[in-house]
């Protein structure tokens, strides 16, 4: 008895398994959607591998940062877009750059902006670039807030008056009509 039921699982199984790999080899493969695109390795590594595998020119860093006309195209370069500055005492801290209108990134203290520019500083309002260990090139500001809106509510509309009288204001911003009534419900 043990036998025959051992053989029902097995040959179960095996149904099974020719159902599935029956299915599978019949099915159509799905198509490629109409805004797929090929890929192409033509943008792959386009820069100078040499500047890559090599180390970081100390002395070309530091004679292109002290030009001004340089830190200023710098500046017009990136844009700073958010600052989460450190406490007093503490070393931590990031900003949130722009470079050449991309789309921005978080920059941590120390953390590489663009080339051998790293982030030097931070304030609540401000961040600092230039090179590893030298002085800062440039200081980016955060733009200023629009100043906030104000204005006046428009006059209550709906308020019914006698004879061009303006009903008396009461504590609570209602007039002496509606204050003993009941608020109405409107809605379930």
């Amino acid at each position: 008895m043990a036998s025959r039921i051992f053989a029902l699982i097995i040959w179960a199984a095996v149904a099974a398994s020719l159902a599935y790999w029956g299915l599978r080899w019949m099915a159509r493969p799905t198509g490629v959607p109409s805004n797929a695109t090929p890929v192409s390795l033509s943008g792959g590594a386009q820069g100078d591998l040499r500047r890559l595998l090599a180390g970081p020119s100390k002395a070309a860093s530091g004679a292109a940062q002290a030009d001004p006309s340089t830190a200023s195209a710098l500046a017009s370069r990136l844009k700073l877009l958010g600052v989460v500055a450190p406490r007093a005492g503490d070393s931590g801290g990031v900003a949130l750059l722009s470079v050449d209108g991309k789309p921005p990134r978080a920059v941590r203290m120390g953390g590489v902006v663009e080339g051998e520019l790293v982030l030097t500083g931070l304030t609540q309002r401000s961040a600092e670039i230039g090179p590893q260990g030298g002085p800062a090139a440039v200081t980016l500001d955060l733009p200023l807030l629009p100043p906030p809106a104000t204005g006046a509510l428009p006059p209550p509309t709906g308020v019914s008056t006698t004879a061009g009288m303006v009903p008396a204001q009461v504590s609570g911003g209602m007039p002496p009509s509606t204050q003993g009534m009941p608020a109405r419900r409107t809605g379930i």
